[in-house]
């Protein structure tokens, strides 16, 4: 009988350290895994946007953010007429963490003759899940623009 324990005790303790190496195995992969997903890739957002939520197909903002610049224009008559409404200073994100604010600090030169730019001397601007945000006021009103890159 002792003969026969031993050899399953020897068995039990190999499958049992198996599961524990499987495991173990498993476990080591998906932490391998685990740091591909938290190494999104920082977000070029350099290029050509839309403005999303316009009333109108007609009239609406666009921007073109360049290595250190965004400009932002309103657009009318199906693309026909631009008037700028912004243009200021971009910093281009580090990492991947969202939401991405920066402060945009306007161009008073590129923007001081033009009648429907903003006057503030600075703008927020917010990056989060592929969406370019920014409050505009005129008239009285304030509106939140979306922007999707084109």
């Amino acid at each position: 009988m002792k003969k026969l324990v031993v050899p399953i005790a020897i068995a039990v303790a190999l499958v049992v350290s198996g599961c524990t190496g499987a495991s173990t195995a498993t476990s080591g992969s998906s932490q391998s895994e685990q740091p591909a997903e938290v190494a999104a890739e920082v977000p070029d957002l350099v290029g050509d946007w839309k403005q999303t939520n316009s009333e109108s197909e007609d009239s609406y903002q666009q921007a073109t953010i360049t290595a250190d610049t965004i400009s932002v224009d309103w657009v009318s008559d199906g693309g026909e007429t631009t008037s700028i409404y912004w243009v200021g200073t971009f910093e281009a994100p580090t990492d991947s963490t969202e939401p991405y604010v920066w402060s945009s600090v306007r161009d008073e030169e590129a923007t001081d003759s033009a009648m429907l730019a903003s006057g503030d001397d600075a703008k927020e601007f917010t990056f989060e899940g592929d969406v370019i945000s920014y409050k505009l006021t005129a008239l009285g009103t304030t509106v939140t623009v979306k922007l999707a890159k084109s």
